[in-house]
């Protein structure tokens, strides 16, 4: 009784940080375990500034970077959490991000090619009666200001296998986006990085743009 009423308490308290910060932040994920959650250091500036321009949205042009089990976490209505390696969440952290999905948050997850069994088994951690589910074509994520007809697109080539994207749900509401097998969040990158095509950087910065839309207008 006495942890419940304490989870009680705390989801008003995060529910309030959300509500009287001013200042529209999003932030990337530093986690534990060796994996390179710094892969990525153009993708959120250059999404935030796509999303700017294009949605008109006003999101503070420098992302923040903050840990699993940090307070600071539910200064952000929207985190990133991207790499090639080993994840690892400590019992405080998943305890936190749970806390932090249940009192508004979103958690977008890319694996950058070598994530996913790692960020499958912590993620059981924050969650341990819930699996992935693969979200339909026809799911609102793909239909925000632009219309991804047959669901996530395919950015990066690696083991031939169709772009997936996951979800997990509290109460029938997405919390964790987690994209597979598309490399979204490189297709963010600056140009130089990844010498991707114009058309298919788009393609990424408009997927990204609809995770935006779709987080901040539900």
């Amino acid at each position: 009784m006495k942890g419940s009423y304490l989870t009680i308490l705390f989801l008003l308290f995060a529910s309030l940080l959300f509500s009287q910060n001013p200042n529209l932040k999003i932030a990337l994920i530093k986690y534990k375990g060796g994996g390179d959650w710094y892969a990525d250091p153009t993708a959120l500036p250059n999404l935030i500034r796509f999303c700017n321009l294009e949605l008109k949205t006003n999101i503070d042009p420098n992302p923040a970077t903050v840990e699993p089990g940090s307070i600071e976490l539910f200064n952000y209505p929207f985190v990133h959490l991207t790499g090639h390696g080993n994840v690892i969440f400590t019992e405080e952290e998943s305890q936190n991000l749970r806390l932090y999905l249940e009192a508004g948050g979103f958690l977008y997850i890319d694996d950058n090619y070598g994530l996913d069994q790692y960020i499958r088994r912590e993620m059981k951690k924050v969650f341990p009666d819930q699996e992935f589910v693969e979200l339909p074509p026809d799911h609102p994520i793909y239909s925000q200001k632009y219309q991804f007809e047959n669901g996530l697109p395919k950015i990066h080539e690696h083991d031939n296998k169709r772009p997936q994207g996951f979800g997990l749900f509290i109460e029938g509401r997405l919390v964790c986006f987690y994209t597979y097998e598309s490399d979204l969040s490189d297709g963010w990158e600056d140009p130089s990085v990844h010498n991707d095509p114009p058309e298919v950087r788009k393609k990424a910065l408009q997927m990204g743009a609809n995770l935006i839309s779709y987080v901040f207008g539900h």
